[in-house]
């Protein structure tokens, strides 16, 4: 299997999941996601898959500081409806990382581990996203801009060309290492791209 490298540097996520430790999933219910993880359940790498990642992954610094996050214990929420622009590619991935999700997911057992009803959207917030602590309430903003790092003046022409129907494989080869040169700036430029609120 071949994919960018940087995927392996980028600081992986460590969870506590009661739910794996009751189902003798993982010992103690403990284990990481890595980005690269994340890539393939969303089957592509780009700014808003980087973004989600990352919105997930400083949230649970701030409302888990020096220990694991418990995953299924975070309620988010979002701004926009679940059917605006990119809202559902961004609450895939922090489904996959927090075990979050609206009606649809995990009804529990005997009452406990459920995971429904912990995600939802169009609330009244000025955030990307706010995760909130469903045992003692902490909660966050997370806001993710990537404006500042903007994709290299070439990506624009060579995805004409592709939407023309004209990219040869060379050309097709080189957008994709592009677009990929973008996602790892805006790991390695991560300070300048998310911004946490604590309330």
């Amino acid at each position: 299997m071949s994919y960018p490298k940087f995927y392996n540097d980028i600081e992986t996520i460590k969870v506590t999941d009661p739910l794996s430790n009751v189902l003798g999933a993982f010992e103690n219910g403990e284990y990481e996601i890595s980005y690269f993880e994340v890539v393939k359940s969303a089957g592509h790498s780009c700014p808003t898959v980087a973004g989600a990642y990352l919105l997930a992954q400083e949230a649970f610094k701030v409302l888990y500081p020096n220990q694991r996050a418990i995953r299924g214990e975070v309620k988010v929420e979002f701004q926009e409806s679940l059917t605006d622009g990119v809202a559902g590619v961004v609450a895939n991935v922090i489904t996959q990382i927090t075990g979050a999700t609206d009606k649809s997911g995990f009804k529990g057992i005997g009452g406990n581990f459920a995971r429904h009803s912990l995600m939802s959207f169009d609330s009244n917030i000025n955030s990307s996203a706010r995760f909130t602590r469903v045992d003692d309430g902490k909660s966050v903003d997370v806001i993710y801009d990537p404006s500042s790092i903007p994709p290299q003046p070439k990506q624009q022409e060579l995805m004409q060309k592709m939407m023309q129907g004209l990219a040869s494989k060379e050309d097709i080869k080189e957008f994709g290492e592009l677009w990929q040169d973008r996602v790892k700036r805006i790991f390695e430029n991560s300070k300048d791209v998310i911004k946490v609120v604590e309330l």
